[in-house]
């Protein structure tokens, strides 16, 4: 949940500003009834009717009147925005709440609220309120929806004033904004063992001692709340002090995720895109991991990662795992076609020896690049690559052929180079992707029945 900053209507710079304001909001009946009362004061001077003159000075003082009035209690009229939630995934909805508030004495005439939204989000919002008493509020909300991920401006907040009679109107706009965030849609997945334990701590984790040695030669001090079975005597006798032995320090199962985003790996936009299907599965592969344990580090071609991220990535457990998913998140959510033509710099980014598990999302790929992607395989303990076949997700489901030999060849150089590859047509589901990798890597199963 988010909520936007409470603003007041701004005045206009100057009183020459804030007059020429005024009588430009005249209505039409506004305009009428001035328009009429100078005629009927022309009139009343020519013919030396003093009634008519006092008739004429009623219709055209009464717009001016309203308008004074009308521009003087703008000033006072509060509004804020709420969001909830701030963060949506792809095709889900967020409800946005407006709330005015009348801080003046006076009460106010009728009140039309407009809210700014980009179309993308649907069309814009607009509210009536009606007479809003001293000290009164008023509540009303909308939904947004959007298909595409992104980051969407919402406002600021345009009010439109009204006096009683109908003579004048003013629109202001409030200075403050608030941004939804419209992030990829995730995809549960089956929990696999891929790199010998199903969680970041799980059987298969690494350890790693604190010092060299099984009989850990330099022990620390003690501490409130140590255990005292692991004091070390002959260390207490040497230092004379209480000593204790350090214990293994368990080291997280690491992950990075590879996102291939050059525009010549992909062809077609829009939600059911082949790229877009590449960034939802990544957020899902990242959010997955998060939640089984992982350090996660999210990797791009151009050797870019997330802003803030420590040299092992994000961890999923503590008080920071909600965190660390959502600044992922909002990186995917404007992740966009890189201009990059090669992976090497992603190539370079990986640290050589023991980077965990590598799990890459790869557009098309030409002999070159697949050889840069076989050569990462060198730098991880494990990999898998999700290649999309360019030639399935550009063409209707009826029409898509067997997968071309180009793509069948790459898929086969990735495997000699140790590389859990699975080709991705067009629609597939990634949980049934994910778990065809797993028996894959096991040597259950393997790509056209052959066994790995």
């Amino acid at each position: 949940m988010s909520t936007g900053g409470t603003g007041r209507v701004e005045a206009d710079r100057g009183e020459a500003g804030g007059v020429r304001t005024a009588l430009a909001g005249l209505t039409t009946r506004g305009r009428s009834f001035l328009a009429a009362g100078i005629a009927a004061a022309v009139c009343a001077y020519v013919l030396g009717q003093s009634d008519l003159l006092r008739v004429g000075l009623l219709l055209a003082v009464l717009p001016l009147l309203c308008a004074a009035v009308l521009y003087r209690t703008r000033y006072r009229v509060a509004g804020s925005r709420r969001l909830s939630p701030a963060r949506v995934p792809a095709a889900g909805e967020a409800r946005v709440h407006l709330r005015m508030d009348n801080v003046s004495r006076l009460p106010t005439g009728l009140l039309m609220l407009q809210d700014r939204v980009p179309y993308v989000l649907g069309p814009r919002p607009r509210f009536v309120l009606d007479r809003v008493e001293p000290g009164g509020r008023r509540e009303v909300s909308y939904r947004v929806r959007s298909d595409l991920r992104g980051r969407y401006p919402l406002g600021p907040l345009q009010l439109r004033l009204t006096d009683p009679f109908g003579m004048c109107e003013l629109t202001r706009s409030f200075s403050t904004y608030d941004t939804l965030t419209v992030i990829p849609r995730t995809e549960p997945l089956t929990p696999v063992r891929f790199s010998g334990g199903a969680k970041g701590y799980g059987d298969g984790r690494q350890r790693s001692l604190a010092l060299a040695g099984e009989d850990d030669v330099i022990p620390r001090g003690y501490r409130y709340g140590d255990d005292l079975r692991r004091v070390h005597w002959r260390s207490t006798a040497r230092y004379g002090e209480l000593m204790v032995r350090r214990e293994e320090q368990p080291r997280r199962s690491r992950c990075t995720v590879l996102l291939d985003t050059r525009a010549i790996g992909y062809e077609g936009a829009g939600p059911d895109s082949a790229f877009e299907w590449a960034v939802s599965a990544a957020a899902s592969v990242l959010v997955h991991l998060l939640e089984q344990g992982f350090s996660v580090r999210l990797l791009t071609d151009g050797g870019t990662s997330v802003p803030g991220e420590g040299a092992d990535g994000f961890a999923g457990t503590g008080p920071d795992g909600a965190d660390a998913a959502g600044l992922m998140m909002d990186t995917l959510a404007v992740i966009d076609h890189s201009d990059g033509t090669g992976l090497s710099r992603a190539h370079d980014s990986l640290r050589g020896g023991n980077e965990g598990l590598l799990v890459a999302f790869l557009g098309d790929l030409d002999e070159e690049q697949a050889a840069v992607v076989a050569g990462m395989r060198q730098r991880s303990g494990g990999a898998v690559a999700f290649v999309l076949d360019p030639d399935a997700w550009v063409r209707e489901p009826a029409d898509v052929p067997a997968p071309g030999d180009r793509h069948q060849e790459r898929l086969r150089m990735l495997r000699e180079a140790g590389w859990t590859a699975v080709g991705v047509p067009r629609g597939a589901s990634l949980d049934e992707l994910w778990r065809q990798a797993d028996r894959e890597r096991a040597g259950l199963t393997g790509v056209g029945g052959e066994a790995l």
